[in-house]
């Protein structure tokens, strides 16, 4: 332990971290283990890095992008949406889809002490969200005659309430061998000074690496490979929070399968030009998501010769990868991004400082930055009010309210 600490001691004066020592000797003795080894295996070059661009903000031009063309699913010809759903439904016959549900997050914004999925969104049933998307699974079971693998990406932080949960709950009825949890990835958070923080109990205060880590976590936790084992080539992932998610949809796979691509992505029309979504387009060539941050107003009015919005395809984190496209970018760093965030967190005299303003930094990254790795992608746009309704805010736009309404809607008319 001595020569840890000493290596630790180094480590932390080249890089100014001292602070990360402070309350070393109130530690227990596995604690202090524990924080020595995180302390070695920080990479402190890549936090200085990403705490110097912490305020950059792109804005993109005209000149570096374009829009992207997408299908509209309502609007295929009787014969086309024929065609992709009998390819789309022999491959989930065979057994080649699986889904992934990214559920990392918990439910604080709802006032709801526990994971995202464990929160009730006001149903007479009381079924909480992971049982309103594991009952859409078990319906395309029914209706395929298969039992489609459900993987779950949890965080350190919740995955033990998340697991107790479905345990708990008996998985919905759903078979236990075809769920599987995964952990993502965590990247310390550092204060307003570029300081890596410690949290409550004297240890290296982690946050999840956002949705972008998926992919290698999905790699370093073996889900890849129990993929491939299972015969999967088709992969939907999509979050949590959406309770009208559509995770097996024949056309999707199919329009991907007939073209050819490898990857595909789903879309609502945006509820305005100035709507708070991320939107397809393309970039240097390359498929892409733009933030609504990153360009002008201009071109976010801007129309077509149709009177639509040229950038008008909301990501709304429903896509498709083949597994082999999951496995190629769970090899490559995503770039990350920072977020300005409230913290709670012990400092150098061992008291908890409390954020009532956002006081610190995490980084994420972000699914759709894989986006750009791949050579093509196929967008088809959806209905909002038959796909999309998440789960966000505690009340107005993206509530449990407008979902409970959205949900409702739908059901009625099956």
């Amino acid at each position: 332990m001595k020569e840890k600490l000493e290596a630790a001691k180094a480590v932390l004066e080249k890089h100014g971290q001292e602070q990360l020592l402070a309350n070393y000797e109130k530690l227990s003795e596995n604690d202090k283990d524990k924080l020595l080894d995180d302390i070695l295996t920080i990479d402190f070059n890549q936090l200085e890095k990403l705490y110097e661009k912490r305020n950059f903000k792109q804005v993109y031009s005209e000149a570096e992008i374009e829009p992207i063309s997408y299908v509209e699913k309502d609007k295929m010809s009787k014969e086309e949406r024929e065609k992709y759903d009998e390819i789309g439904t022999k491959a989930i016959k065979a057994g080649k889809l699986a889904a992934v549900t990214m559920a990392g997050g918990q439910g604080t914004r709802l006032g709801h002490n526990g994971p995202k999925g464990t929160f009730d969104i006001g149903l007479e049933s009381h079924k909480p969200i992971f049982e309103l998307l594991c009952e859409t699974l078990k319906l395309a079971n029914e209706k395929y005659g298969v039992v489609i693998p459900w993987y779950i990406m949890t965080s350190k932080e919740n995955n033990k309430d998340t697991v107790d949960f479905f345990e708990k709950n008996n998985y919905f009825g759903y078979p236990k061998g075809y769920i599987q949890f995964f952990k993502q990835g965590e990247l310390p958070m550092v204060g307003e000074d570029g300081k890596v923080l410690l949290d409550e109990k004297g240890m290296i205060k982690q946050a999840a690496d956002g949705h972008g880590g998926i992919f290698t976590s999905m790699r370093k936790d073996g889900v890849i490979y129990d993929m491939k084992a299972r015969g999967i080539e088709w992969v939907f992932i999509g979050g949590v929070d959406n309770v009208l998610v559509k995770m097996v949809d024949p056309t999707l796979i199919g329009l991907a399968e007939s073209k050819g691509i490898l990857a595909a992505g789903k879309s609502v029309v945006k509820a305005g030009p100035h709507e708070k979504v991320g939107v397809f387009c393309k970039r240097n060539g390359r498929p892409s998501v733009i933030e609504y941050s990153e360009i002008s107003k201009e071109m976010a009015e801007e129309t077509d010769e149709n009177g639509q919005l040229k950038y008008g395809e909301s990501h709304i984190l429903c896509n498709l990868f083949n597994i082999k496209e999951i496995e190629k970018i769970s090899e490559k760093n995503l770039p990350y991004h920072s977020a300005h965030k409230k913290a709670t967190y012990m400092n150098e005299k061992g008291e908890i400082v409390k954020g009532t303003e956002p006081n610190a930094y995490k980084f994420e990254a972000f699914l759709f930055d894989a986006f750009e790795s791949l050579d093509d992608m196929v967008i088809m746009r959806v209905k909002r009010e038959e796909e999309f309704a998440p789960v966000k805010n505690a009340e107005g736009v993206d509530s449990p309210e407008t979902a409970r309404k959205l949900y409702q809607d739908f059901w009625k008319t099956k």
